[in-house]
């Protein structure tokens, strides 16, 4: 059958590579200063994408460094109580994605597009976003990775930020960034991505 024809199979496109993006306990617990109010909304919406990835899946986790330095110095004196070693509980992974998370990039940095995750989404791909927080992580690694050259897409509805307004405005700016960066939602993607 020709591609025209009413019966034709349309050819589905790969999901690519999912970057979860630091769903960590610092960011679930309401009792945390860096608390996200719709975490578990983002949490759900990175559950319903994980089938479509599996094999293709990378967990990020925020951490302090041991020494800030630079600007950081001043971050973390407004933010001390983040200065913590890695293995601190605030920066696990929430529980019910430690046993799904076999690929973990730790970095000191809000943007995650490092050597690492570059190499594991390809040259020339598609890195797919989930997590938190929308304005400051998600925002940081999907500008990075576009201007590598990474076709980024953002699924809007398994992000959550500080708050829906910081949430909102974050996406909104991304869209700016269309071709390279494109907000999405989990329906469309999948759809997309389907048998």
């Amino acid at each position: 059958m020709s591609a025209g024809h009413p019966g034709a199979r349309v050819p589905r496109r790969s999901p690519g590579h999912l970057a979860v993006i630091d769903m960590q306990r610092v960011f679930a617990d309401p009792a945390s200063p860096w608390a996200t109010p719709r975490y578990a909304d983002a949490a759900a919406g990175v559950r319903a994408l994980l089938p479509a990835f599996a094999g293709r899946v990378t967990f990020t986790r925020f951490l302090a460094p041991e020494r800030p330095a630079g600007a950081w110095r001043a971050y973390y004196d407004q933010w001390p109580f983040a200065l913590r070693p890695p293995d601190a509980g605030l920066w696990a992974l929430t529980d019910e994605f430690t046993g799904l998370a076999d690929h973990v990039i730790d970095t000191a940095t809000f943007g995650k597009w490092t050597p690492e995750l570059a190499g594991r989404t390809g040259p020339d791909g598609r890195l797919v976003l989930a997590g938190v927080s929308t304005e400051c992580c998600v925002l940081s690694t999907a500008l990075a990775a576009a201007d590598a050259g990474a076709e980024v897409l953002v699924v809007a509805d398994a992000c959550a930020g500080v708050d829906d307004d910081s949430h909102v405005k974050a996406l909104q700016i991304m869209e700016l960034y269309r071709p390279l960066v494109r907000v999405t939602a989990i329906d469309d993607l999948l759809a997309q991505a389907g048998p």
